[in-house]
This record gives C-alpha cells, structure tokens and sequence, in this order.
C-alpha cells in the first residue's frame, strides 16, 4: 500500500489522534492500578476479578472498562508501527537493517520489563520500608538515564551517550545486589508481562507489517492462519498443542504471545489508513480548513454513536445480555453506517474506512462470543481480541474528530502528551510518585481514610493526575523515553 507514495513519513504532521489513544490507554491503566480495593462496584476492576475478595475467576465471562485498556494501547501500537519502519526505508535502511532495529527495539523493551519488575517497591519488598521506597526511587532515576533521548545539539551527543552508558552500568551493579523476599537474587523470569508481551509484538507485528507493506491482505490470511494454530493448540496431545507451550527462551518469548497480533495486525492496517490519507494530505495541499461535505451536527452524531457502540458494549456484556447487546450493536450499526456514506474528501473517507473495520471487527468478536463459554480477558478469548478491537477503532475515530476536525486538540494534550511518552508515564507512579508520597509522609496525611468508596475513587484519580501532569512536563521538555 505504501510503495507508490512519494512523501516521506518524517514530512507528515504527527498523529495526535493516535497519541491520544495512547495516551487514554496508559492513563486508564494507571488510574485502574490506584483505586482501593473492595470498596467499588464489580465494573470498577477486571471482570474475572470481582469484589469483595477479588480471587481470580477463569470461567467467569464478562467485560469492563479496565479488561479493554491492554488491548486498546496493543492497538494503538500496532497502528505505530508502519510509522517506524516506513520512516526507516525511506531514509534507505536495507531489509537486513530493519530486521535489526525489529529484534533490537524487542530486545531493549525485553530488558526493560526484566529491570523495571527487578526495581518495583512491592518485588523488592512485601512490606516496604523507607529504605525500599529509596531502591525504587533510585531505580527510576537509573531508568530515566538508561532509555531518555536527550534533546541536545549534536556535539553534546558524545556526552549524552556517557550517562546513557553509566546509567547501564550502575543499573546491571544493582540488580545484581539486590535481594528479595524469599532470598533470590536477579532473575531473568522476574519481568513485567505486559511489557514482555509487549516485546514480542513489538517484533512479530513489526516483522508481519514489513513483509507485507505493500498489501494487507496476506496480513488477513496470518490472521487466519494464527485462529487455526489457537484452535488446534486446544487440543490435548496434538503436535500443535505442544509446539504452543513449548520455547527455547521462555523467559522472553512464548508462542501464545502470539494471540495478540489478533489486536496488533488489525492496528497495523488502521496505521496504513492513516498513513495514506497524510500522505495523500501532504501531496495535494489538504489542510485543517479544506472544507467537508459533513456538518458540525454530522460529526456530533458521530461521536455520540462511537461512545455509545463502546457503552453498550461494556454494559452489555458485564451484564450477559448478550442477545439484546448483539441487537443493540446491530442497531447503532445501521444507523451509524448511514453517517458515514459518501465522504467527499481524504479525512471523511479515512474515517470511513476506520468505522468500516470497526464494524468488521466487532462482528467477528460477536460472533465469536458463544465459543469458549463467552468473552474473557484471561485465557484472552477469540472475541476478546476483536470486540476490543472494535472499541478501539471507535475510539479513535472520536479523537480524530476531536483533534483534526473540530479541532480541539488543547483539550486532550495531557492525553497526547502522555501517549508521546507512554514508556514513562507506565513507571512514573509507581517508582517516582509514589515512593515520593511516602518518603515525604505526604500520602498518610493526604489519605488518612479510604474505605469509604468515593475516596477510594478520588485517590486514584489524584494519583493519576499527578503521573499524568509529571508526564506531560517532561513531554514539553522533550525528555522522552525511547528503545
């Protein structure tokens, strides 16, 4: 799709929409990180989670908010990555190059997730003490040095590149120093999962965009091919059951990573859309003020629709009205597909093409949700993947309305900052806000008592908060964490 445009990815305007995605993903995963513990309703926490005791539930099926956060930041992801590497061949890297920067991008985010998990309060210590609060904090600092990209002329590169270096070395002596509860020392099965299955899309999306750039559709046919590995790896004793939970490095790559290209692929081919239209932007001179066929009133109703899709959705599916929420989405479907018809520039019709595979995608997950006992988020089902798919291609179409109709990109710029700097904002709190808080006694005397539930709730949006507009300064400043 990418071969026949001449304009390069580096002159086209960022995609704040994009950002913003991210940036809600990452937010909402720190602010359901923060509120209390057995004092808000079931939708308030991860469906196979519910309160009061919070025990892990496998068999029950459901969704809320919080179960589709993972998947919209995989999407958003994805989205990135023909981004990456298409601004990598156009300033003429060789395959065998890109392939190198794929495994050396995964590597460090691999790395990444051993170091953070290695340098958490509650890993180093159940109980922490002033003296854990201090490792953690200094484990921040050693991380901020180790991955940011110094804004600096190029003749204070060899500086920069100093620190960077020491900030490895001194980061390698403490955690090989370091011990923990039950007496261990450095592991490299002690890591962030999330950020490993992160890794590993980081490399197979990518490696699955590169070698079909020019047509999405042998994307679509791995997509198949990854359902008939998933569905055969259910089947005890099979050759394909045994490769699915068999690795030669465990510790860093499983095969049932791979379910989550159910989410990267579909970004990738939601990236190309949108790389298309700048480019064709950037071609024929379309700015913010060329004109639009829909009205002010028109892309309302647009986005009132998106939010709707997602709310039936989640409300539906937490409750198990499923014939009635399958209904329902049928219903904002045909009335939201007349919303978009005959788009008569480049932005109508990449938001068009964006909710057409967002109705794909979430049919796909409906139709899936009576296999395996209903939609879950752990063991991820087939549904799972798409319906959250689904609501993420919603959700962007609202940012990009938001942002590049309206626009109104000031009134998400803590999203957007925090989505450019997604690597420290997933840190920040718990290894610099919040061992802040409790060095300084702050957090006793701000939150004396939270059982009550809307302190609770008002905690974690206040812990948010203060991450968020961390993030957001060092975003203005360009202190930006990078692999």
């Amino acid at each position: 799709m990418q071969g026949n445009n001449s304009v390069g990815v580096a002159n086209l305007k960022r995609t704040y929409a994009l950002d913003a995605l991210r940036g809600f993903a990452i937010l909402a995963m720190i602010l359901s990180g923060t509120i209390e513990y057995e004092i808000l309703p079931a939708w308030m926490y991860h469906a196979q989670k519910p309160p009061p005791t919070h025990t892990f539930h496998p068999n029950l099926s459901g969704l809320t908010w919080v179960d589709i956060i993972f998947p919209i930041f995989l999407f958003s992801m994805g989205a990135a990555i023909p981004f990456a590497l298409l601004n990598r061949l156009q300033k003429g890297f060789t395959t065998i190059q890109i392939i190198l920067y794929i495994f050396k991008r995964g590597l460090l985010l691999g790395i990444f997730a051993i170091f953070l998990q290695h340098i958490r309060p509650l890993t180093i210590g159940i109980n922490p003490t002033e003296q854990t609060w201090w490792i953690a904090l200094c484990g921040f600092l050693i991380l901020f040095f180790m991955f940011v990209r110094w804004p600096v002329k190029r003749k204070y590169k060899r500086y920069t590149e100093l620190i960077t270096i020491s900030a490895w070395f001194v980061g390698i002596i403490l955690v090989c120093f370091l011990r923990y509860p039950d007496g261990s020392g450095f592991s490299l099965v002690r890591s962030d999962i999330i950020l490993i299955v992160l890794a590993n899309m980081a490399i197979f999306g990518a490696i699955a965009w590169f070698f079909t750039k020019d047509n999405f559709l042998p994307r679509l046919g791995l997509l198949g091919l990854l359902i008939a590995l998933r569905l055969s790896a259910t089947v005890q004793g099979s050759w394909i059951a045994v490769l699915w939970k068999a690795s030669p490095i465990p510790w860093i790559f499983q095969f049932d990573y791979l379910k989550y290209l159910f989410i990267v692929i579909p970004g990738t081919i939601a990236g190309d859309f949108i790389i298309n239209y700048l480019q064709k932007a950037v071609k024929n001179d379309i700015d913010k003020n060329t004109e639009l066929n829909w009205n002010k009133i028109h892309y309302y109703n647009i986005i009132l629709l998106m939010l709707t899709h997602v709310l039936v959705l989640l409300i539906g599916l937490q409750a198990r009205w499923l014939w009635q929420t399958v209904l329902w989405s049928a219903l904002l479907s045909s009335i939201s597909w007349f919303l978009f018809v005959n788009p008569n520039n480049e932005k109508e019709r990449l938001l068009q093409a964006l909710y057409q595979w967002g109705i794909y995608w979430l049919a796909l997950g409906l139709l899936f949700e009576p296999f395996e006992n209903g939609i879950k988020k752990d063991p991820a089902t087939l549904s799972y993947f798409f319906v959250t798919t689904a609501i993420a291609l919603f959700l962007l179409i609202t940012f990009t309305i938001i942002i590049d109709i309206f626009p109104q990109c000031k009134y998400l710029h803590i999203l957007i900052d925090n989505g450019q700097n997604p690597m420290l904002a997933y840190v920040a709190f718990g290894n610099f806000i919040w061992p802040v808080l409790k060095l300084t006694q702050l957090e006793h005397l701000i939150f004396k008592d939270t059982n009550i539930p809307l302190i609770g709730l008002l905690k974690g949006v206040i812990y948010t908060l203060l991450t968020a507009l961390f993030v957001s300064l060092c975003t203005k400043f360009k202190l930006l964490w990078r692999t």
